[in-house]
């Protein structure tokens, strides 16, 4: 079955670059970011894993884990982990799951069941599916997924935004328009009626329409 925000995030135990983990029991009662490559020793996943370990500070100030997952053995993650350290001059800090038999990549849908069960003999481009970022709630509730291409390398500053985004609605009982960044004015959400909102927001909002109401970023 396809997986959709709300759902909740398949639980698995899976050997990786940092010995074995359960998948909820890692997540733990933080946020969790899941984000899969099609081959280990490919460039631009290369560049992404780099990327993410050169912001190892801005995940844990969110409180978010990072962990990643490539089709191939946890011996050729530690191998290629050398290399990429090399390219970004950055330590992974995060752990790269080890999908050999494709069990996870078809768990979380990224792969048809069709595909066997091993990676041997298969290229990136026959995994080119598994380019999904997932964010989990701490309720092991998927919040965001969202795929990339293959010659597309990721954005990992918008996916830091919609971390704060998630995180702000949790906490705040608002969404953020397009565009918007930490600071930028946020939006009272369409179930909180506008007596609610004189408690939630007591300094007042703009309405805009009926149902856009625009008030100051409750965090800032």
């Amino acid at each position: 079955m396809p997986l959709r925000i709300n759902d909740t995030a398949p639980d698995f135990t899976a050997e990786s670059s940092e010995g074995t983990i359960n998948f909820h029991d890692w997540i733990g009662d933080g946020w969790a970011m899941l984000f899969s490559h099609p081959k280990d020793f490919t460039p631009v996943c290369a560049t992404e894993l780099g990327s993410v370990a050169q912001l190892n500070d801005e995940f844990s100030k969110r409180n978010c884990k990072v962990i990643g997952l490539s089709v191939d053995s946890v011996e050729n993650h530690l191998e290629w982990a050398k290399d990429i350290e090399d390219i970004s001059g950055a330590t992974l800090e995060f752990p790269i799951i080890a999908d050999r038999e494709l069990t996870i990549s078809q768990l979380y849908d990224m792969l048809p069941a069709e595909a066997g069960d091993t990676s041997e003999g298969r290229t990136a481009a026959d995994n080119a599916t598994v380019r999904v970022v997932f964010l989990i709630g701490p309720d092991k509730k998927i919040k965001m997924n969202l795929a990339y291409p293959m010659s597309t390398g990721r954005n990992f500053s918008e996916l830091l935004r919609v971390i704060d985004s998630c995180q702000l609605t949790a906490s705040h009982k608002v969404a953020t328009p397009a565009n918007w960044n930490q600071g930028d004015d946020v939006i009272i959400v369409p179930a909180v009626d506008n007596e609610a909102a004189k408690d939630l927001f007591p300094n007042g909002w703009e309405t805009v329409k009926p149902y856009l109401r625009k008030v100051k970023d409750p965090s800032s």
